[in-house]
């Protein structure tokens, strides 16, 4: 609903009528009807902010271009937002930054929006456009969401079997914001664990786990309980492992939490996977590859047939890689079937099926049956036997692309695994198209990044050359309120991909050693993780302790 004071100010400028400003008013209080003044032909927004700076003595940025980091803009609450028509779009020690288009919200909003980020505040004018554009990146808060929560499948037949006083309305509540600010943190993880005098719960956020909360030991029980009921699990079980699934919306936004529950000395420890399709990246261009990398990765998996390997650590983005690839595939004349152990997200146009080792389809029936299914692309989520790795070997040889993962140091490694396994060297050699090699280092949070005094003697230990270390500067990040003090917001991918070139193919077939092959896939021009995370670390995307940790040596 628009403000009167406002009304007043813009039929001064005769830009609209008090009619057409009346219909505006009528609309609700959670909503910004003032952006269909943009739809009237006579409003000019930028002479309408002009007159109301020089008349209200406020400064006036056009912010249309600006970019305003995405924690800074969701720092205050939405309804507050909607409240005073006001963005916060930068914060310092001292001192937090708003935008408006509406002159006469100041002098009302500056001592509560003082009380709640106990900051002075200070407002700028801008036109409604750029407003508009940085209201679009404004998040709900927990508080917000709480009222937004609801479960997809309903379980209240479960509900039946558990005392009211056990779930308690404090419980669901609990669980509710628990689940939210997972959501809003960008967590990839929930941890509910307990112990013997305490109950602790940890997010894991880019990569690492952080305590979120101790509540008192009382309550676990009942908040096992209910994620129990939400995930569709029997709660009467427990002394087995369990595995389940929750549905939310969230703010108008799907989310799937993969659930597992296991029996410890204490109680039942609860994780949650947040499975959440918005942030699925499908672009390869974005995942962090280098322009060659992404080259050579490709032009293998557009090959009609062969093998297509993703190699790294859990946690490390394989899925999302395999996904991408996947996506880039996907049209109308390819006929794609994945297997996966769970399905994480649903792929328009893709048949995937979900592993279930309790009623026998694992992955090796699942391929059987996609060979009989016409296939021209197949997925596996990994192969993880030899059953497995011939199926998947067989497939490749006779005229399928098939895509899958395995758990090794680096690309080279992958292929003395899969000799290992008992596939022959020149099965190897004509099935596979490339193999990538991947880890996640965490970025540098840009709202307090900062450069680093670092000598040159400490980058050519790390594998910069002697020339580029006396150039290259180093950042960190000093640790702010959008990054929680870590100095780090958000994770970017780094890429080892080996392409099969002809004395790479010689040297499998002479039942070479790890170091040999990777000797040569670097003569052939293959960048190795650690050279690929120390480009990150020149770009000031990454600090070097996280390239150094994330990237093995190459020193052979």
């Amino acid at each position: 609903m628009i403000r009167k004071e406002f009304i007043e100010v813009v039929t001064n400028t005769g830009m609209a009528t008090l009619k057409e400003l009346r219909r505006l008013s009528m609309g609700k209080d959670d909503e910004v009807n003032e952006f269909e003044l943009l739809q009237m032909p006579y409003f000019d927004e930028n002479k309408f902010a002009k007159i109301c700076s020089e008349k209200y003595s406020m400064t006036f940025i056009d912010l249309r271009n600006a970019k305003v980091p995405g924690d800074t803009i969701s720092s205050l609450k939405k309804k507050l937002v909607i409240k005073y028509r006001a963005i916060p779009i930068q914060k310092t020690a001292t001192k937090v930054t708003m935008a408006t288009f509406d002159p006469t919200v100041p002098h009302e909003a500056i001592k509560e929006l003082q009380d709640v980020f106990k900051k002075q505040v200070e407002f700028i004018l801008t036109n409604i456009s750029s407003w508009k554009k940085l209201f679009a990146g404004v998040k709900d808060s927990v508080d917000d969401l709480l009222n937004q929560i609801y479960e997809v499948n309903s379980t209240t037949q479960a509900e039946e079997s558990v005392k009211a006083e056990d779930i308690s309305d404090d419980v669901v509540t609990f669980v509710n914001r628990l689940l939210a600010e997972a959501y809003i943190k960008k967590a990839s993880d929930i941890h509910v664990e307990p112990y013997e005098k305490s109950f602790r719960i940890r997010f894991r956020i880019d990569g690492s786990l952080v305590e979120v909360a101790t509540p008192p030991k009382s309550m676990m029980p009942a908040v096992v309980s209910r994620m129990k009921i939400m995930a569709q699990m029997d709660i009467s079980e427990k002394r087995k492992p369990q595995d389940g699934r929750i549905k939310l919306m969230i703010g108008g936004s799907p989310i799937d939490y993969r659930v597992s529950s296991l029996p410890c000395l204490f109680g039942e420890k609860m994780v949650m996977r947040l499975l959440d399709s918005s942030n699925l990246q499908l672009d390869m261009t974005k995942l962090g590859f280098e322009a060659k990398q992404l080259e050579v990765f490709k032009e293998g998996i557009h090959r009609p047939y062969g093998m297509c390997l993703v190699t790294g650590p859990t946690g490390s983005g394989k899925t999302t890689t395999l996904y991408s690839a996947i996506a880039d595939l996907n049209t109308i004349d390819n006929n794609i079937s994945t297997a996966e152990d769970p399905v994480e997200f649903n792929l328009e146009g893709i048949n995937q099926v979900n592993v279930r080792k309790e009623v026998g389809l694992t992955f090796a029936m699942a391929l059987k049956s996609f060979l009989r299914q016409d296939p021209d692309i197949i997925m596996v989520g990994e192969i993880r036997d030899l059953e497995v790795g011939e199926i998947a070997v067989e497939a490749a040889l006779t005229g399928h692309l098939v895509l899958s993962t395995l758990h090794t140091n680096d690309a080279p490694a992958t292929i003395t695994r899969i000799l290992n396994m008992g596939i022959e060297p020149f099965l190897v050699v004509a099935a596979l198209n490339v193999v990538v090699a991947q880890r996640l280092c965490r970025k540098i949070c840009l709202n307090c990044r900062e450069e680093r005094k670092t000598m040159p003697e400490e980058l050519i230990a790390c594998g910069f050359a002697p020339a580029s270390a006396e150039k290259i500067k180093v950042y960190h990040g000093k640790g702010c309120d959008v990054c929680n003090g870590t100095g780090y917001k958000g994770r970017v991918a780094i890429y080892e991909v080996l392409a099969m070139t002809p004395k790479v193919r010689e040297l499998i077939l002479r039942n070479s050693s790890t170091d040999d092959i990777k000797r040569q896939a670097i003569r052939d021009g293959m960048k190795t993780l650690r050279m690929c995370a120390l480009t990150k670390v020149a770009q000031g995307l990454t600090t070097i302790e996280e390239a150094v940790s994330n990237s093995a040596s190459d020193q052979l």
